[in-house]
């Protein structure tokens, strides 16, 4: 299964290269702050548990590497007892003078603050080269339906989306009263919905407008099959734009070519490549006529698709011979505005994380082995966007680290505001008994997340091994172009 992965060191250097950076940043500004503040520091760690490897520095700082990867700390005993993490000290040290508030405080955030500045610095990078973005991701028009989804029984039952009367070039306005500017505001809003039905069962009302109308819809998504999340089944509007026509083709012979634009078929828009494959598996050596934009000039052409072999099995299935153009556009995102819309993003998942009526558990959330497979893929895209998943994730660490809970920044935080409240410190025993309480929560936790992590793992690169062994097994078509890719089935939201 791994294989594939083993096989690019280049993705594994950026994997470690770009997520122990973040983790490493994150530790680093809390290092730089206790040092500012004349902390003492006993220890500068990747990780939890025993040491693995390291060294000492000239002040007696011990970096070190540990067995658990489930992020980092860096030792201060004046800020927080590690014995609930790390069990009694080596050594009986003569007792060091207490700390203000303002430095716990500093100290605590810095490492947060540090993520933030990293976020910033890439998205500044971002701005400056600009990163491709498809046109699918700024689309809020529904390209495609799903006639079909299986839902989390193994059902095949009929989408929610085409159930509710949602149809291609319908443009998606609101989500359950949220307004979309994106197709991945609409992913968001779907699957971290907390809507139901007097029935309980998941809703999700939304606003489309369709030929100048507003249409309230009602829909009620199924939970998907491996996830358990919401799914209504559809997907953004792409252009059906020709990157290339087969040679000896049908779409050769009725002159097209590169740069083309199906906009219609049989007079009815079309707005998703699926749909026009679909259209022409549905109407095998039937003549179709298609509308087409070239440099804003339209013309109606006639073809007729032809069945072809496209295997060894001798299999056959109706193509009209080309390939598509992906549309991408260059943009020059603030870093600001990448930095704010990361922390919504975090704060919606986080959101639904805790809301009763949400359908997103834990399982859907990703540690750092679903976190590194996901870096490994977007790495086969390019180093931009790479940078444009770390800046996200930086800032996820940053908000969670700050959350009020023993072990996280925010945990210690939350020990010396109530220390400050109650003026009189907390004993040492209880900080060291809730550290420990929640370190194996979490450690808990990073197993559970870990497991589901592994099984999308396993499913993406299985499916990645049948297509390549499905093309494997593909033949030269008969009219003797490559073979299509044009009929791939797209992902589906």
């Amino acid at each position: 299964m791994f294989l594939r992965i083993l096989s690019d060191p280049f993705a594994i250097v950026l994997v470690v290269l770009f997520f122990g950076a973040s983790i490493f940043i994150h530790e680093y500004g809390h290092y730089i702050a206790a040092r500012w503040r004349k902390l003492k520091i006993e220890r500068f760690s990747i990780g939890f548990g025993p040491r693995l490897f390291g060294w000492k520095d000239k002040q007696g700082v011990d970096w070190r590497v540990s067995l658990f990867p489930l992020g980092g700390y860096v030792a201060l005993p004046q800020l927080a007892d590690l014995r609930g993490i790390e069990g009694a000290p080596d050594d009986e040290a003569d007792p060091l003078p207490p700390i203000s508030y303002a430095d716990k405080m500093i100290v605590a955030a810095a490492g947060a603050f540090f993520n933030i500045l990293f976020a910033l610095g890439l998205g500044s990078i971002l701005w400056v080269t600009g990163i491709p973005v498809s046109e699918q991701y700024e689309s809020t028009t529904v390209g495609y339906v799903s006639s079909q989804l299986v839902d989390s029984d193994g059902m095949e039952r009929e989408g929610p989306a085409i159930r509710a009367g949602i149809q291609p070039g319908d443009t998606i306005l609101a989500i359950d009263d949220q307004p979309i500017s994106n197709w991945e505001d609409i992913t968001y809003a779907i699957t971290t919905g907390v809507r139901r039905s007097a029935s309980g069962n998941p809703k999700t009302d939304i606003l489309v407008e369709r030929a100048g109308e507003q249409l309230n819809l009602e829909v009620f998504p199924i939970l998907d099959e491996f996830e358990n999340i919401r799914r209504i089944g559809m997907a953004p509007a792409n252009s059906l734009l020709i990157g290339d026509v087969m040679e000896n083709s049908p779409a050769e012979r009725a002159g097209l070519g590169k740069g083309d634009e199906i906009k219609a078929v049989n007079g009815e828009p079309v707005f998703h490549t699926v749909a026009l494959s679909r259209l022409i598996r549905d109407n095998p050596e039937k003549e179709l006529q298609l509308t087409i934009e070239n440099d804003g000039n339209e013309r109606v052409i006639s073809l007729t698709p032809e069945q072809v072999i496209y295997n060894k099995a001798g299999d056959t299935t109706p193509m009209i011979g080309v390939r598509w153009q992906q549309v991408l556009d260059t943009r020059h995102y603030n870093p600001v505005a990448q930095v704010v819309d990361a922390v919504k993003v975090t704060f919606r998942v986080l959101g639904a994380l805790i809301h009763p009526q949400s359908d997103v558990g834990i399982r859907n959330l990703s540690g750092p082995v679903g976190i590194s497979y996901t870096l490994y893929v977007i790495s086969q895209i390019g180093i931009l966007e790479v940078l444009s998943i770390v800046v996200l994730i930086n800032v996820n660490l940053a908000i969670l680290n700050l959350l009020p809970i023993p072990v996280l920044d925010g945990g210690h935080m939350a020990f010396a505001t109530i220390a400050k409240i109650r003026r009189k410190a907390i004993p040492a025993n209880v900080i060291a008994s809730a550290q420990g309480a929640f370190m194996l929560i979490f450690l808990m936790i990073f197993i559970y997340v870990t497991f589901f992590d592994v099984g999308r793992v396993r499913r993406n690169e299985s499916a990645i091994t049948e297509g390549e062994q499905s093309m494997d097994e593909r033949v030269p078509i008969q009219f003797r172009g490559p073979v299509e890719k044009t009929i791939e089935d797209q992902p589906e939201q």
